[in-house]
């Protein structure tokens, strides 16, 4: 068997890691071509015959810089997140931030300037053959541009959120890459990184997983006044940012991002609510296989036999591509090239930042896919999942730039697509019945991820950002809301919680995108209904996926619904079908 290397190759993109040349001078290409953009306004005139024209000549540039800048960002996280200690990626990160708030006030300045146009004159502007395939995200930006404030004050808001807004985030990935946890080992005390710390909490021995939880908890705790502080002072930023732009939910943000209804995201959460019991008795079975009393936080991704066999990287890459190959040998070829070219950073080393990533290379057209990878059934379904994100990348690559801008939450429906048919493949392949029973529990301990763990950082987002209107939230109340929210998500199944999942979890304390968390739950369940399909539909089912993926970026989720599956996202029929087919896992599971 052909050995793939699991680190990647950042070289073929820009030679020199942080200190290259070639990256700095792309650098100053994107600054030159933004302030071209800038003067280009000028020759934007709504209401001459020749608008169209200019206007579809100016989309061109900025597609083409709006490409040069995700790949730069893009470079910027790999090289932050392979080494926390590169302090030449720090400096980059910072600069690609400027380069950004520039660009998005030319965005911002842009999507007024479509404002502007009448309607009567729009519609015959989005009917020009340059336009039409864009006229989706054209309306969408000038809709937006009348949410906004006067464009003065939203490039302010830009320029300004680039040390007051994002810099928050980097402190906060700046402190989790300088800690470590000190572990007791058979011999010897080890230290070991965050992210590494973190994977002994799936070991089998209960001893160690509760000895590991707590050590983690204590490093959170000494640094949670920190922590308090990035996580108020960004949503603090966000609320004065809605008050100024008179938005009174702060869900409207996030339901915008994604292109999602508020009556979707109420009927998925409460379908989900109404189906929790059967994944209560699968907890309590669970708890019950691992001889105690009652599960706590850091039992519910422990395995539950020791007899699931480990794969090596080579091992996964093959077993992944083998089952990309049954349901479309597109995506199996496309995996196959990501190894093959070392796409894939997943060596198991210190220094590296916790978690897992796949990013877009638009300008050449590549993709790199970030985690860490120690052979467990777990790893296996990541790097699945990763590798299905990279394949939509892959095939929007020949689609308009302006309809490549795809939210997380269909985002997240390729990835766990991808992952999903990896996980029912090893369950149907298992050797042994002791094996078959652990990967079934891992597949159905992936929907409690999503029902109970995801449901859980949305609640507390909901009330920490009510509590956070009223002023700044202290460690200690942040540790209460985040049990209060896991009691309520888990249906208090738990015996003991993670008051410090507020500051663990990188999700809270990301910029770009606020409530980052209902979209995995979106994907998962929507992913469920497409995978249904592609067992119904077989070999003809391929292109019709490629077609749905390629839909992502040009209409809302309820439109690509519709179109696609010929459902109403907004009723919970839909919903409540999805959570069934997790539910049949559940009483698989319960017989075995």
């Amino acid at each position: 068997m052909k050995e793939y290397n699991p680190t990647w190759d950042l070289d073929s993109l820009f030679p020199g890691g942080s200190a290259s040349q070639q990256f700095r001078d792309y650098l100053g290409q994107i600054r030159t071509e933004i302030k071209q953009l800038e003067g280009q306004f000028t020759t934007l005139e709504v209401g001459v015959d020749s608008f169209s024209t200019m206007l579809s000549q100016f989309i061109k540039e900025l597609e083409k810089t709006m490409f040069k800048l995700r790949e730069a960002g893009a470079f910027v996280s790999c090289l932050s997140a392979q080494d926390v200690t590169d302090e030449g990626a720090k400096t980059l990160v910072a600069e690609y931030g400027t380069l950004s708030a520039s660009f998005n006030g030319v965005l911002t300045t842009f999507m007024q300037k479509l404002a502007e146009i009448p309607d009567e004159e729009w519609q015959a502007t989005i009917q020009h053959e340059a336009l039409q395939e864009i006229g989706y995200v054209l309306s969408e930006y000038r809709n937006k541009a009348r949410d906004l404030l006067a464009v003065e004050q939203e490039v302010l808001i830009n320029d300004l959120a680039v040390d007051g807004y994002h810099a928050w985030n980097q402190m906060y990935n700046t402190i989790v890459g300088n800690m470590t946890v000190e572990i007791e080992g058979e011999e010897k005390i080890e230290s070991y990184s965050i992210g590494q710390a973190s994977n002994l909490l799936t070991s089998s021995d209960r001893a160690t997983r509760k000895k590991v939880f707590d050590k983690l908890n204590d490093a959170w705790n000494k640094q949670a006044s920190l922590f308090a502080q990035t996580l108020n002072h960004l949503s603090g930023f966000r609320l004065q940012m809605y008050k100024h732009r008179k938005w009174e939910n702060v869900l409207k943000e996030p339901l915008s991002i994604n292109r999602m209804k508020q009556e979707t995201l109420d009927a998925m959460w409460t379908a989900i609510a109404n189906n929790k019991q059967p994944f209560v008795a699968y907890i309590n079975k669970k708890a019950e296989l691992l001889n105690i009393d009652k599960l706590s936080f850091y039992d519910v991704d422990a395995p539950i036999t020791d007899h699931v066999k480990k794969l090596s990287y080579t091992e996964g890459a093959k077993f992944i591509m083998d089952q990309f190959r049954s349901f479309s040998p597109k995506m199996a070829d496309f995996a196959e090239q990501a190894f093959e070219k070392r796409w894939i950073e997943a060596e198991d080393r210190p220094g590296k930042r916790p978690g897992g990533f796949c990013t877009s290379f638009p300008d050449s057209k590549e993709t790199r896919i970030f985690m860490t990878y120690s052979g467990t059934a777990s790893n296996v379904a990541t790097l699945a999942h990763e590798l299905g994100h990279a394949y939509h990348q892959h095939v929007m690559n020949d689609v308009h730039g302006l309809n490549q801008r795809y939210a997380m939450n269909v985002a997240e429906t390729a990835s766990t697509f991808a992952e999903m048919i990896v996980a029912d493949a090893a369950v149907e392949q298992a050797e042994t019945a002791e094996e078959k029973k652990a990967l079934l529990e891992d597949k159905v301990n992936r929907s409690v991820a999503f029902f109970m763990n995801i449901h859980a950082r949305f609640i507390f987002e909901l009330n920490f950002y009510k509590e956070r209107e009223k002023g700044f939230v202290s460690p200690a109340r942040l540790n209460e809301l985040m049990v209060e929210a896991q009691k309520e998500a888990y249906q208090d199944a738990l015996d003991e919680y993670d008051p410090y999942f507020w500051a663990s979890k990188l999700h809270f304390h990301i910029t770009g995108t606020p409530f980052y968390n209902f979209p995995y739950t979106f994907g998962y369940l929507f992913s469920l209904g497409i995978y249904a399909r592609a067992k119904e539909l077989g070999e003809s089912f391929e292109d019709d996926y490629i077609a749905l993926l390629e839909d992502t970026g040009r209409m809302s989720v309820e439109e690509l619904a519709m179109k696609h599956l010929q459902v109403d996202l907004t009723k919970p029929d839909f919903w409540e079908a999805a959570i069934e087919l997790c539910i049949k896992d559940v009483e698989a599971f319960l017989k075995l």
